[in-house]
């Protein structure tokens, strides 16, 4: 039996019937590399109960504290059963791209069964009319609670059921299952009592560490090598009120080498800040269609992974946090990449001069029931309508193989994320790479967003424009020209260079 962490559990507390707190991803893959060149269901149902021992997550329930007194408890569900699990259905003809946008937009709405291991696997036949993707495809749309994984713990999963090989590796025969039984309520309290002692030692240990960052914060600060202006609120667009039950889901793919080549034309720039100018731009282009484009930039808050060496096959999240301007009020794309450059290092500076590890200890600090309490009211009160928005929308960043990987013997051929959206932040960005290619996915809300295509298209669009801008020379400033000036050997001029003028002689004047 294992504790979840005060920022795992708040993502139980989080989780009601119009906010759904689950995350996954749409793979889709080619069957033709499988053995005998199709998989049926039934491959798939054994491939995956062969490979349950590879991970914790497959297997453990949540046990939740009287009255949430206390945070849950992870144990190993004694009725663990594969087929409520893994689930199959099939797209009507023609199987096309916004079908299947339609069918993990509904699957993703539907909330999970808490009472359950926190994942779902649905199969998806009848892909057979998606542009650029062979005929015959079927996608797997994995759901799994944020309780249980960050985007790098996910990792782990995605190892689980996936060779390196059309050949998939043999198993060993699966071991007997006996599970645990649950802990009864005397236990549960007793333990909740026991923390609540530990608790003052925990707070003084992260206060400890929180002033030695502040004060480097403020020396920064002062020194001019941080800007304390992007930690103001951003500003209020249709993304950031009360979200419905409903939800959308959509997403374009890019050449990971162009995105490359335009990391390249700005020093500095990186990967991860060409794909925050692309989401800066969508966002820009797809506002100012809705007429709803503020002056001030959009922010975004992007995840940072905060996981040491030994910690990268543990359950739940091990994640802090940075909030980026995406340069939403800049016309001109280079010039946007240069602005978003210029704040991802800022951020950066900001959450490491306090420490992103102490930052995350925070969210251990507030009382389980004050934690369950204050999500709750904040979704029934509608208080995000209350109050100015710390960003508007998150990209988070899932790195990929950047090798072929088979499920069943069936070829990877692409892969997308959606995660959770919530009162007060209605759109999420993921983005995954995988072999040559990067994808930026989205889920919203459909009150919010009630036509996903076209903010696709708009991410597409600001791509374009960033990969065809040209990088302007910057004017020299007059100081520089000035110093340049000075130091140049001095030259004659040409009129210095012309032949002067004998003078006039005086002509003796004769006598007589």
């Amino acid at each position: 039996m294992e504790q979840l962490s005060g920022q795992d559990a708040s993502f139980v507390y989080l989780d009601t019937p119009t906010t759904p707190m689950h995350i996954g991803s749409v793979a889709i893959y080619d069957p033709s590399t499988a053995p005998g060149g199709f998989v049926r269901f039934k491959d798939i149902f054994r491939h995956i109960e062969s490979r349950l021992d590879r991970s914790r997550s497959f297997r453990q329930k949540l046990v939740r504290v009287p009255y949430d007194l206390d945070h849950p408890y992870w144990i190993d569900d004694k009725n663990f059963d594969l087929e409520y699990h893994v689930r199959h259905i099939a797209l009507p003809k023609p199987g096309d791209w916004r079908q299947l946008c339609i069918q993990v937009s509904r699957l993703h709405a539907r909330g999970m069964d808490l009472t359950k291991p926190l994942w779902e696997f649905i199969v998806i036949e009848g892909l057979d009319n998606i542009e650029g993707l062979p005929k015959g495809c079927f996608a797997l749309v994995s759901k799994i609670h944020h309780a249980a994984i960050d985007g790098m713990s996910g990792v782990e999963i995605t190892s689980a059921i996936h060779d390196l090989t059309a050949t998939p590796e043999e198993a060993p025969s699966a071991k007997g299952w006996d599970g645990e039984n649950p802990p009864n309520m005397g236990e549960l309290m007793l333990r909740t009592w026991v923390n609540s002692i530990r608790q003052p030692v925990r707070f003084a240990k992260t206060i400890a560490a929180t002033v030695p960052g502040v004060a480097r914060l403020a020396k920064q600060a002062v020194g001019g090598d941080v800007s304390l202006d992007g930690a103001r609120s951003a500003p209020r667009t249709l993304l950031n009120g009360p979200v419905s039950p409903h939800r959308v889901f959509d997403g374009t793919v890019f050449e990971l080498a162009k995105v490359r080549a335009i990391k390249d034309r700005i020093e500095g720039a990186t990967v991860n800040d060409v794909v925050l100018t692309i989401i800066g731009g969508g966002l820009r282009h797809y506002l100012k269609s809705r007429d709803d484009l503020p002056e001030a930039s959009l922010s975004v808050m992007a995840p940072i992974s905060v996981r040491a060496e030994g910690e990268k096959g543990a359950m739940g999240n091990l994640v802090s946090a940075m909030v980026v301007r995406v340069g939403t009020q800049i016309a001109d794309p280079m010039e946007r990449l240069e602005y978003v450059t210029g704040e991802t290092r800022n951020s950066k500076a900001m959450t490491n001069a306090i420490g992103a590890r102490t930052l995350t200890d925070y969210s251990e600090l507030m009382p389980a029931a004050l934690a369950g309490l204050a999500a709750r009211l904040y979704t029934r009160f509608h208080i995000a309508n209350m109050h100015a928005p710390a960003f508007n929308a998150v990209a988070t960043n899932v790195p990929g193989p950047r090798v072929p990987i088979y499920f069943s013997g069936a070829k990877l051929v692409r892969q997308m994320g959606f995660g959770p959206v919530f009162d007060g932040m209605g759109m999420i960005n993921v983005i995954y790479s995988y072999e040559n290619e990067i994808a930026i996915s989205f889920t919203s809300d459909r009150a919010m967003i009630p036509d996903p295509a076209n903010y696709a298209a708009a991410l597409k669009t600001a791509f374009e424009e960033l990969y065809e801008a040209k990088v302007k020379p910057k004017p020299a400033s007059k100081a520089k020209a000035a110093a340049k000036d000075k130091a140049a050997p001095m030259k004659a001029s040409p009129k210095a260079k012309t032949k002067a003028k004998p003078k006039a002689r005086a002509v003796p004047r004769k006598r007589g």
